[in-house]
């Protein structure tokens, strides 16, 4: 009798991924990309924990810290070794010894240095003019300049998407009119009208981000409303209509998740272009008001005084331009992951 053979066992398929996993999956063979991500994770720690971390006040001035270089020295000896050698050089070229006046001078500022606590900080990126820390005006301009990036790329994308959506899925006089005021918008001087707005509004966070973000949403409009026309009349639409489906139910369960790959991919790059928007108004003296402080108010400060003090540029200009190139290699692996032609 023959032995008889096991039937074999059905193996059960493995259950589909979504889109959403697909991409993720593609983004982690992108080894740029999954740096810039880890970076800007990075940047989003640091700023925002940075009261939790132990630097100074930013906004905490000690005058005679001021223009110290970044150093892991106490910043009593960097002022008493300033002061040493600047009545050195003094001397040498008046050709003569050091005074009496002179030593006392330095003996009474070592007493000081000794006796007060104040003196025994550590500043490892240098002070400014005012002598406060660069390294805790860094951490929260960072926290500011993160802060303006997102807020006007969430407020255009909530226009952009909205109004996108109505005039792609609505058509007729309402895409009319969306499309023609965009147009308008689109012909006015972007920048001349934000510095309008600021010298007639005054300087402060809202009246900022309302400039920023006030034509800002004319492009994620345009690609938003070409992805509804494309998709209005898909199946699915078409069948969420039948069972009575509203416009607003259309547009934010059906339409927004179907764009959503798109608008995420553009409001990543779109944060870094209101970082520099906002860096440029801080060189027009139009950015953020004092004591508060961004990348571009720092940079635009520091590039005053670069020849003599290269610390107060040269820290903030790195941050920011570090964050810059992450955001932008993110984006581009953002949108090779969600490229539909990417999937295999």
């Amino acid at each position: 009798m023959e032995p008889s053979v096991p039937l074999l066992e059905a193996v059960p398929a493995p259950p589909p991924r979504s889109p959403w996993t697909e991409a993720w999956r593609r983004l982690r063979r992108n080894r740029m990309a999954l740096a810039s991500l880890a970076v800007i994770v990075l940047y989003a720690l640091v700023t925002l924990g940075a009261p939790l971390l132990p630097v100074h006040p930013y906004a905490e001035q000690v005058v005679a810290h001021e223009n110290l270089p970044p150093s892991l020295r106490p910043a009593g000896e960097l002022m008493l070794a300033a002061r040493t050698s600047y009545l050195r050089r003094l001397a040498v070229a008046e050709g003569r010894a050091a005074s009496g006046r002179e030593r006392q001078e330095l003996a009474a500022m070592a007493r000081a240095v000794r006796a007060d606590p104040v003196h025994r900080r550590h500043y490892l990126l240098g002070t400014d003019s005012l002598g406060r820390d660069m390294l805790s005006r860094l951490l929260y301009g960072g926290r500011v300049s993160i802060l303006i990036g997102l807020v006007g790329t969430i407020t255009s994308m909530v226009l952009g998407i909205i109004l996108g959506s109505l005039a792609g899925y609505l058509g007729g006089a309402v895409d009319s009119l969306i499309m023609r005021t965009v147009d308008i918008l689109y012909g006015l001087p972007y920048m001349l009208l934000v510095i309008i707005l600021m010298a007639l509004f005054g300087r402060s966070m809202v009246n900022l981000f309302a400039a920023l973000a006030l034509i800002s949403w004319l492009t994620l409009c345009r690609v938003v409303r070409g992805q509804v026309i494309s998709l209005k009349h898909a199946e699915f639409v078409q069948a969420a209509r039948s069972m009575g489906a509203g416009t607003a139910r259309i547009i934010f369960r059906h339409f927004t998740p179907n764009t959503l790959g798109v608008v995420v991919v553009f409001s990543t790059l779109m944060v870094p272009q209101f970082i520099m928007a906002e860096s440029f108004l801080s060189f027009l003296g139009l950015g953020v008001s004092a004591p508060l402080a961004s990348w571009g108010s720092l940079v635009a400060d520091g590039a005053g005084v670069m020849s003599l003090y290269p610390w107060q540029l040269v820290g903030p200009a790195a941050a920011m331009t570090v964050f810059l190139f992450a955001m932008n290699f993110l984006g581009d692996g953002l949108r090779d992951a969600l490229d539909p032609q990417q999937r295999t």
